[in-house]
């Protein structure tokens, strides 16, 4: 087997276990709570309200968390400030011609920075509108 077939398939491999990988602890864990509900119900022991509660508030994920926005808009600076930087980097890489047609990828990577950046401080305003409204 090449270095042609067995890079992509250890990228996807480590990809897909990156991902995988927490969404099953996760579910051990909410199946050993469940376990360990079971077995306290079948040996007739009372089980304590406050753990009822935080065991299945922990498996339940809360709709909207207070500080969304804040993260959402500091998201949004972190990703224009970066493309900024890829900006002046290719502007100092010479990247600029009269041209038109850019000689590397930074600029293309600070568009697609700039995109994200401007889609997550959108979404910050549309947060922080509609937080205002329902409070």
């Amino acid at each position: 087997m090449g270095a042609d077939v067995f890079v992509p398939f250890v990228f996807f491999g480590f990809l897909a276990a990156v991902i995988l990988v927490p969404i099953w602890l996760r579910e051990r864990t909410k199946q050993s709570a469940h376990q360990l509900i079971s077995q306290a119900l079948e040996k007739g022991q009372p089980l304590d309200p406050a753990l009822m509660r935080e065991l299945t508030q922990a498996s339940a994920k809360p709709s909207q968390q207070p500080d969304r926005p804040r993260r959402t808009l500091g998201s949004g600076v972190v990703l224009l400030a970066l493309a900024g930087g890829f900006v002046g980097a290719a502007y100092l890489a010479g990247d600029f011609e009269p041209t038109g047609a850019a000689s590397s990828g930074m600029l293309t990577a600070a568009v697609i920075l700039g995109a994200l950046g401007s889609a997550f401080v959108l979404l910050a305003i549309v947060d922080y509108s509609t937080k205002k409204k329902d409070v």
